[in-house]
């Protein structure tokens, strides 16, 4: 099918790249990442583990001791920061 979008220069410059690299067409490339994306892939997955908030990802939490400001403001000291 044909049909128009709105890519980012540098999504199409890649996509250009990669189509180049394969000896395939622009569109092919795109239509496989598309595909690889909705079935699931390791990327997608890897990408929904994570919790985004105000569009920046919340890390987990950690194992060990929590950072609190004290512990930040005594190395300071120690750094004479």
């Amino acid at each position: 099918m044909r049909t128009t979008l709105d890519i980012g220069d540098d999504v199409l410059e890649a996509t250009k790249k990669i189509a180049r690299d394969e000896r395939t067409t622009t569109g092919k490339v795109i239509t496989n990442i598309v595909r690889q994306f909705l079935k699931g892939s390791p990327a997608k997955k890897t990408a929904q583990k994570y919790i985004f908030k105000n569009g920046v990802p919340v890390l987990p939490p950690r194992e060990g001791p929590l950072i609190t400001n004290e512990h930040i403001n005594r190395i300071r000291e120690e750094e004479g920061i």
